[in-house]
């Protein structure tokens, strides 16, 4: 069951971020949700290096998102170079 719920806490996280960024995508579907978890991975990441978060803690939207926003330029910068 959490493997389930960090699916879809990657797509939600992952069509936030396509709605605060909006534009065409290189990928798809599989795509915004893999950018969504790992987006919740690096906003944890990030806000345990802040001190935002706890060891023990989870990341929060905000830092989801925002790790969510950061992967997905990145993936268009990489991508757009590639055409």
């Amino acid at each position: 069951m959490g493997i389930l719920a960090w699916i879809l806490f990657g797509l939600l996280i992952g069509v936030i971020a396509k709605l605060v960024m909006p534009g065409r995508d290189p990928g798809g579907f599989i795509v915004t949700i893999l950018l969504g978890i790992a987006g919740a991975l690096v906003g944890g990441f990030i806000g345990r290096a802040m001190g935002f978060y706890g060891p023990t803690e989870s990341a929060g939207w905000l830092m989801s998102i925002l790790g969510a926003i950061i992967l997905l330029a990145l993936y268009r910068m990489l991508m757009r170079r590639r055409v």
